[in-house]
């Protein structure tokens, strides 16, 4: 029988514990940094398409700007945490910036889902309609990013704190 290590306390001290968060956390936003930065990237071009102008109408040039700018405080988001911790580094301000930097996460991700629902519904309302759109629109966003980045985690979440109460 396996035994699940969650159930064994570690033997860290809360500086140790501290370290392991932030390392954790700023871990998690080099590797969604990546991918924002490809969005970004990718988005920064496409107004400078010869047929952006024609192919998209009112609707895209929304979903555009959305995106956009979905990409922009996704970006910060993800970044701000690394330069408060170098601002901030050596005052043991270290249980603040680990706080602060998930609540940026939190909201990063956010932004993401919204940049990328917007992205993928502009590029498919160009390449096809409008029903596959919405189809693209609620994928994208009701599916992939709200159930696994945030529906799926907030109801673990709240399972193992029923679960701590219980036996506590």
């Amino acid at each position: 029988m396996s035994v699940d290590p969650s159930d064994k306390p570690r033997n860290e001290t809360e500086h140790e514990r501290l370290d392991r968060q932030l390392m954790e956390l700023l871990q998690g936003f080099r590797v969604a940094t990546t991918g924002v930065q490809v969005l970004f990237a990718f988005l920064l071009t496409v107004p400078f398409s010869a047929t952006f102008d024609t192919k998209v109408g009112d609707l895209g040039k929304a979903l555009f700007y959305v995106a956009l700018f979905g990409a922009g405080v996704a970006s910060v988001c993800f970044i701000a945490p690394v330069f408060q911790h170098r601002i901030l580094f050596q005052l043991g301000q270290k249980a603040l910036l680990i706080r602060r930097a998930n609540r940026f996460g939190i909201a990063g991700a956010f932004a993401l889902g919204v940049s990328m629902t917007a992205a993928t519904t502009l590029v498919v309302q160009a390449l096809s309609d409008k029903a596959a759109a919405t189809a693209a629109t609620v994928a994208v966003a009701v599916i992939l990013c709200g159930w696994a980045w945030f529906v799926q985690p907030y109801l673990t979440r709240r399972r193992a704190e029923r679960r701590a109460s219980q036996d506590a």
